[in-house]
């Protein structure tokens, strides 16, 4: 089920973010954990780093170790876009340097983890 949707999902997520981190967030509660930030960061990399693999790897046919580094240079360079954007194109974001960094090491955990994953079941 979730391969015949994935493209959708991947492309909807990815707006999403994009919609997300370059919007106003007023009133975010606080959580109490430091760094809580980075680590919404890191996790949510992850997840974008995941969706591409899985749309390159079952939607487009690529093999598994293509789609895993295409997943990770397309998510790598879209987060640092998205960092610039915040900085250049809102009033109320600005660039973090470590928020990039918190990006790109969610990416990099999820390519680790694909690449010593050996099998992959995802059910139709």
């Amino acid at each position: 089920m979730l391969k015949k949707y994935v493209f959708i999902i991947t492309v909807f997520y990815t707006l999403g973010l994009a919609t997300v981190s370059l919007m106003t967030l007023n009133n975010l509660p606080n959580v109490g954990i430091n760094f809580a930030d980075k680590i919404f960061h890191f996790i949510v990399y992850s997840v974008l780093a995941y969706l591409w693999f899985s749309t390159f790897y079952f939607k487009f046919k690529y093999k598994k170790r293509k789609a895993i580094w295409y997943a990770a240079l397309f998510s790598i360079i879209f987060g640092i876009i998205i960092e610039v954007l915040q900085g250049s194109v809102t009033a109320s974001r600005h660039s973090d340097v470590y928020d990039a960094i918190a990006n790109t090491l969610g990416v990099l955990i999820m390519v680790s983890i694909l690449l010593v994953n050996k099998k992959m079941h995802i059910k139709n």
